[in-house]
């Protein structure tokens, strides 16, 4: 690898670094009403130091520099409790909102302004190389205890309710919950009227 390739790796990792300072305490209080200003968010919050210690796993790793990469990588794992594999694609606004537990495979690939919540797992079924861990579009919510596996598409603004375990492409703007998850339908609108109210008193209570 050329000493310009590296640079350029150099370069788009401070760039989002520089990004993710601007713009991650205000995603998260945007997301997380407990937010309460921006130094808290920045100093205090494990998934923002997960997100900028993987920019720079990240940056190692298209260096090509296997052992540093996941050094920095077990590091974050040691203080936040979020795995981010080093080969991981992160886009912007990423929000990991608590994060213990949560793990995000090799060739997942996260969008801009995901909501990611503790105990999400971004796994494989398969062994083999290639693409195997999910990609979340751009907006897309996975609650928290959910399970995405596989080379599967969450899709833009798409929600992924809590312990949902996910092995099928999810569309844009769907919900998704269960397991296996399933499309969620929308719930009817009550049109009962008064005649069908529930009485307060029974049939056996009559008045004597």
């Amino acid at each position: 690898m050329s000493f310009l390739q590296k640079s350029r790796f150099l370069v788009d990792a401070l760039n989002a670094l520089m990004n993710d300072v601007r713009e991650l305490p205000e995603a998260i209080r945007g997301k997380d009403p407990a937010a309460r200003s921006n130094f808290e968010v920045l100093c205090l919050y494990p998934g923002v130091k997960a997100v900028m210690l993987h920019r720079c796993s990240h940056a190692l790793w298209q260096m090509e520099a296997r052992f540093p990469a996941r050094l920095v990588s077990e590091m974050g794992r040691f203080l936040t409790g979020i795995e981010i594999h080093p080969g991981a694609e992160l886009g912007r606004r990423v929000v990991i909102d608590h994060g213990m537990g949560t793990v995000i495979g090799e060739t997942a690939i996260v969008g801009d302004d995901v909501l990611l919540y503790q105990n999400v797992t971004l796994g494989s079924t398969r062994s083999r190389q290639g693409r195997r861990h999910p990609i979340v579009e751009r907006g897309a919510v996975i609650g928290a205890g959910a399970t995405v596996v596989g080379a599967v598409t969450i899709g833009e603004e798409a929600k992924v309710g809590a312990g949902a375990v996910v092995a099928r492409n999810v569309d844009s703007n769907t919900v998704v919950t269960g397991v296996p998850a399933l499309p969620r339908k929308p719930r009817e609108p009550e049109s009962r009227t008064v005649n069908d109210a529930v009485p307060l008193r029974g049939r056996s209570h009559r008045r004597r």
